[in-house]
Protein backbone atom coordinates (compact mmCIF):
# COMPACT_ATOMS: atom_id res chain seq x y z
CA UNK A 1 0.00 0.00 0.00
CA UNK A 2 1.21 3.51 -0.76
CA UNK A 3 1.02 6.72 0.78
CA UNK A 4 -1.16 8.19 -0.35
CA UNK A 5 -4.49 6.67 1.45
CA UNK A 6 -4.72 3.38 4.29
CA UNK A 7 -7.28 1.37 2.54
CA UNK A 8 -8.49 0.69 6.29
CA UNK A 9 -9.13 3.82 7.68
CA UNK A 10 -12.58 4.69 8.07
CA UNK A 11 -14.39 7.21 9.41
CA UNK A 12 -16.80 6.51 12.22
CA UNK A 13 -19.74 6.42 9.90
CA UNK A 14 -18.67 3.26 7.65
CA UNK A 15 -16.63 5.92 4.96
CA UNK A 16 -13.07 6.04 3.72
CA UNK A 17 -12.53 9.55 3.23
CA UNK A 18 -15.36 10.84 1.03
CA UNK A 19 -16.55 7.31 -0.46
CA UNK A 20 -19.21 5.08 1.72
CA UNK A 21 -16.79 1.76 2.47
CA UNK A 22 -19.55 -0.22 0.82
CA UNK A 23 -18.78 2.46 -2.97
CA UNK A 24 -15.08 1.18 -1.92
CA UNK A 25 -15.80 -2.55 -1.79
CA UNK A 26 -17.98 -2.60 -4.68
CA UNK A 27 -15.38 -0.73 -6.72
CA UNK A 28 -12.59 -3.20 -5.52
CA UNK A 29 -15.26 -6.44 -6.57
CA UNK A 30 -15.70 -5.17 -10.12
CA UNK A 31 -12.12 -4.36 -10.78
CA UNK A 32 -11.78 -7.78 -9.60
CA UNK A 33 -14.04 -9.62 -11.54
CA UNK A 34 -12.77 -7.48 -14.67
CA UNK A 35 -9.60 -8.61 -14.61
CA UNK A 36 -10.43 -12.41 -14.47
CA UNK A 37 -12.91 -12.16 -16.94
CA UNK A 38 -11.74 -14.13 -20.43
CA UNK A 39 -15.30 -12.22 -22.18
CA UNK A 40 -14.37 -8.58 -23.07
CA UNK A 41 -18.03 -7.65 -23.21
CA UNK A 42 -18.62 -8.65 -19.96
CA UNK A 43 -15.06 -7.02 -18.78
CA UNK A 44 -16.71 -3.99 -20.02
CA UNK A 45 -19.81 -4.03 -19.12
CA UNK A 46 -18.40 -4.69 -15.19
CA UNK A 47 -15.35 -1.73 -15.39
CA UNK A 48 -18.79 0.19 -16.83
CA UNK A 49 -20.57 -0.34 -13.88
CA UNK A 50 -18.01 0.90 -11.35
CA UNK A 51 -17.13 4.10 -13.34
CA UNK A 52 -21.02 5.00 -12.95
CA UNK A 53 -20.55 3.92 -9.39
CA UNK A 54 -17.64 6.28 -8.59
CA UNK A 55 -19.39 9.01 -11.01
CA UNK A 56 -22.13 8.99 -8.91
CA UNK A 57 -19.45 10.30 -5.66
CA UNK A 58 -17.50 12.63 -7.95
CA UNK A 59 -14.62 9.89 -8.12
CA UNK A 60 -12.84 7.85 -11.18
CA UNK A 61 -10.33 4.59 -11.06
CA UNK A 62 -7.67 3.53 -12.67
CA UNK A 63 -5.32 0.36 -12.04
CA UNK A 64 -1.77 1.24 -11.44
CA UNK A 65 0.71 -1.99 -12.72
CA UNK A 66 3.20 -1.55 -9.71
CA UNK A 67 4.61 -4.93 -8.50
CA UNK A 68 1.00 -5.37 -7.04
CA UNK A 69 -1.23 -4.11 -8.99
CA UNK A 70 -3.11 -1.16 -7.33
CA UNK A 71 -6.85 -0.06 -8.02
CA UNK A 72 -6.37 3.82 -7.27
CA UNK A 73 -9.74 5.83 -6.29
CA UNK A 74 -9.04 9.79 -7.16
CA UNK A 75 -11.72 12.70 -6.89
CA UNK A 76 -12.27 13.40 -10.16
CA UNK A 77 -11.90 17.15 -9.79
CA UNK A 78 -8.31 16.55 -9.44
CA UNK A 79 -8.04 15.23 -13.23
CA UNK A 80 -7.78 17.08 -16.55
CA UNK A 81 -7.86 15.56 -19.72
CA UNK A 82 -7.39 12.49 -17.99
CA UNK A 83 -4.43 13.48 -16.23
CA UNK A 84 -3.95 14.47 -12.26
CA UNK A 85 -3.35 18.53 -11.82
CA UNK A 86 -1.03 18.51 -8.93
CA UNK A 87 -1.83 21.99 -8.32
CA UNK A 88 -5.93 21.06 -7.49
CA UNK A 89 -4.80 18.58 -5.13
CA UNK A 90 -5.71 20.28 -1.61
CA UNK A 91 -6.08 16.69 1.00
CA UNK A 92 -4.07 13.91 -0.68
CA UNK A 93 -5.82 11.81 1.98
CA UNK A 94 -8.97 12.07 -0.32
CA UNK A 95 -7.35 9.34 -2.51
CA UNK A 96 -8.30 5.88 -1.82
CA UNK A 97 -5.24 3.12 -2.99
CA UNK A 98 -6.36 -1.17 -2.46
CA UNK A 99 -3.81 -3.66 -3.74
CA UNK A 100 -5.35 -6.75 -6.12
CA UNK A 101 -2.46 -8.79 -6.41
CA UNK A 102 -0.51 -10.32 -2.99
CA UNK A 103 -3.57 -9.20 -1.23
CA UNK A 104 -6.41 -11.94 -1.90
CA UNK A 105 -6.04 -15.65 -2.80
CA UNK A 106 -7.91 -16.69 -6.20
CA UNK A 107 -8.86 -19.88 -4.68
CA UNK A 108 -11.37 -17.37 -2.39
CA UNK A 109 -13.46 -16.11 -5.23
CA UNK A 110 -13.53 -20.13 -5.99
CA UNK A 111 -14.85 -20.93 -2.29
CA UNK A 112 -17.67 -18.20 -2.71
CA UNK A 113 -18.82 -19.83 -5.55
CA UNK A 114 -18.23 -23.56 -3.52
CA UNK A 115 -20.36 -22.40 -0.75
CA UNK A 116 -22.99 -21.33 -3.24
CA UNK A 117 -23.06 -24.49 -4.81
CA UNK A 118 -23.45 -26.29 -1.44
CA UNK A 119 -26.46 -23.89 -0.35
CA UNK A 120 -28.37 -24.61 -3.77
CA UNK A 121 -27.76 -28.63 -2.77
CA UNK A 122 -28.82 -28.24 0.73
CA UNK A 123 -32.04 -26.21 -1.26
CA UNK A 124 -32.15 -29.29 -3.33
CA UNK A 125 -31.99 -32.04 -0.53
CA UNK A 126 -34.88 -30.26 1.79
CA UNK A 127 -37.56 -28.93 -0.74
CA UNK A 128 -37.07 -30.58 -4.21
CA UNK A 129 -36.13 -30.13 -7.60
CA UNK A 130 -38.03 -26.94 -8.23
CA UNK A 131 -36.71 -25.11 -5.43
CA UNK A 132 -33.32 -26.82 -5.94
CA UNK A 133 -33.30 -25.80 -9.63
CA UNK A 134 -34.16 -22.19 -8.71
CA UNK A 135 -31.27 -22.27 -6.03
CA UNK A 136 -28.84 -23.81 -8.28
CA UNK A 137 -30.07 -20.15 -10.92
CA UNK A 138 -29.35 -17.91 -7.93
CA UNK A 139 -25.90 -19.67 -7.28
CA UNK A 140 -24.33 -19.29 -10.77
CA UNK A 141 -25.72 -15.49 -11.12
CA UNK A 142 -23.99 -14.65 -7.67
CA UNK A 143 -21.19 -16.52 -8.51
CA UNK A 144 -20.61 -15.52 -12.02
CA UNK A 145 -21.93 -12.00 -12.06
CA UNK A 146 -21.00 -10.95 -8.57
CA UNK A 147 -18.50 -13.62 -6.78
CA UNK A 148 -20.40 -13.13 -3.17
CA UNK A 149 -22.33 -15.12 -1.31
CA UNK A 150 -25.87 -15.56 -1.51
CA UNK A 151 -25.89 -14.26 2.12
CA UNK A 152 -24.56 -10.93 0.95
CA UNK A 153 -27.19 -10.56 -1.64
CA UNK A 154 -28.57 -6.83 -1.88
CA UNK A 155 -32.37 -6.02 -3.03
CA UNK A 156 -31.45 -4.52 -5.95
CA UNK A 157 -29.20 -7.82 -6.84
CA UNK A 158 -32.56 -9.50 -5.98
CA UNK A 159 -34.25 -7.95 -8.66
CA UNK A 160 -32.03 -8.05 -11.12
CA UNK A 161 -31.95 -11.66 -10.79
CA UNK A 162 -35.75 -11.87 -10.47
CA UNK A 163 -36.07 -9.86 -13.57
CA UNK A 164 -32.96 -10.19 -15.71
CA UNK A 165 -31.26 -13.19 -15.42
CA UNK A 166 -33.66 -15.91 -14.13
CA UNK A 167 -35.94 -14.81 -16.97
CA UNK A 168 -33.15 -14.74 -19.74
CA UNK A 169 -30.92 -17.35 -18.62
CA UNK A 170 -32.02 -19.72 -16.37
CA UNK A 171 -34.68 -20.72 -19.35
CA UNK A 172 -36.97 -21.88 -16.23
CA UNK A 173 -40.37 -23.75 -16.36
CA UNK A 174 -43.79 -22.61 -15.00
CA UNK A 175 -43.15 -24.66 -12.24
CA UNK A 176 -39.91 -23.07 -11.18
CA UNK A 177 -41.60 -19.12 -12.29
CA UNK A 178 -44.42 -20.14 -9.98
CA UNK A 179 -42.18 -21.04 -7.23
CA UNK A 180 -39.10 -18.35 -7.50
CA UNK A 181 -40.12 -16.25 -4.33
CA UNK A 182 -40.25 -18.68 -2.33
CA UNK A 183 -37.72 -20.55 -3.44
CA UNK A 184 -35.27 -17.47 -2.53
CA UNK A 185 -36.91 -17.20 0.54
CA UNK A 186 -35.87 -21.06 1.34
CA UNK A 187 -32.04 -20.19 0.44
CA UNK A 188 -31.73 -17.11 3.17
CA UNK A 189 -33.20 -19.71 5.18
CA UNK A 190 -30.70 -22.76 4.58
CA UNK A 191 -28.30 -20.22 5.76
CA UNK A 192 -30.30 -18.60 8.49
CA UNK A 193 -29.78 -15.31 7.17
CA UNK A 194 -33.46 -12.83 6.61
CA UNK A 195 -34.52 -11.85 3.39
CA UNK A 196 -32.44 -8.66 1.80
CA UNK A 197 -35.96 -7.36 1.57
CA UNK A 198 -37.41 -8.19 4.99
CA UNK A 199 -34.15 -6.84 6.35
CA UNK A 200 -34.24 -3.76 4.54
CA UNK A 201 -38.02 -3.08 5.53
CA UNK A 202 -37.11 -3.72 9.18
CA UNK A 203 -34.31 -1.07 9.17
CA UNK A 204 -36.88 1.71 8.33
Amino acid sequence: MSDLANEGDADEDGTSGDLPDDVVEEAERLTRLARTATDENERAARLERRDDLLDEHGFTARVRDDEDATLVLHPAEWHEDGVIRTDRIEDIDRAIEIRLEGTEDPDDWRAVDERNRQLAAAVRERHGDVHGDNADALAAFFGNHYAKPIASATPAELEEFRTEYFVRNAWPSAAQREAIEESIRLAFEAVDEPHPELRKSSAK
